[in-house]
């Protein structure tokens, strides 16, 4: 298969790419960060040589970014697995954040796979088969103190994937969207994981490859994953 997987030079995305390379899968990487990007290619074409690897950076908080992107992926073929998981984090509240806020997370963490997914439907319509998962988060169901526009951003990738979802019933793709606590990533900066209190990466990274071996018939619409333990 053909996958491309946005936000993919550590964490979430990182882990995905692993899962699918381990099965000698063509994988497209992309993030921000050029040298991060790159670290992580050298590191997944060391660990996994039979897979099929290819890294390009691109700031996808811009829609002509984003559109480079699509146009990048299409020449190595159009995917049948599109992971859009890239995003950043900015806490805040509704009341007190800086101005500005609202749209550099609407930019990152929803614009990015709307205009990245709205180049690549063409193709992948095409195929009249394919995956879409887009990583909405916890923070995407329920509001709480602190989430401010990145709790609004997520609740509007939610409503992306519901309407996406619908759209491309007919065309046989199928359309995921995850909503992940609490997951191990450089987000969590020194945090102190021994006694497993928030999930890894790996976790999400599981459920999605998983969802791609389903029968034609099934599709999973949404998966909400969390600690044991319940969110922090």
């Amino acid at each position: 298969m053909n996958l491309l997987i946005t936000g993919a030079s550590q964490g979430i995305g990182f882990a995905i790419a692993e899962i699918f390379a381990k099965k000698g899968n063509r994988v497209l990487i992309t993030s921000k960060n050029e040298v991060r990007l790159y670290q992580a290619l050298e590191s997944l074409q060391t660990r996994y040589p039979d897979a099929d690897f290819r890294a390009k950076a691109f700031d996808l908080s811009e829609k002509d970014q984003a559109q480079a992107l699509a146009g990048w992926a299409l020449e190595q073929g159009a995917p049948d697995v599109l992971v859009n998981n890239a995003g950043f984090f900015e806490p805040g509240n509704v009341s007190d954040e800086a101005d500005g806020v609202l749209e550099s997370q609407l930019a990152i963490n929803l614009y990015s796979a709307y205009h990245l997914t709205r180049a690549l439907l063409p193709a992948m319509k095409e195929k009249r088969k394919g995956f879409i998962f887009n990583i909405c988060s916890v923070a995407g169901l329920q509001a709480y103190p602190g989430g401010g526009a990145y709790s609004i951003s997520k609740f509007a990738l939610n409503g992306f994937s519901q309407n996406l979802r619908e759209e491309l019933k007919p065309h046989g793709i199928k359309v995921t969207a995850l909503f992940p606590g609490a997951v191990m990533t450089a987000s969590w900066g020194g945090f102190d994981n021994s006694e497993k209190r928030i999930m890894e990466a790996a976790d999400v990274a599981t459920l999605i490859e998983t969802s791609t071996r389903l029968s034609d018939a099934a599709c999973v619409e949404s998966i909400i994953l969390r600690p044991q333990l319940g969110d922090l």
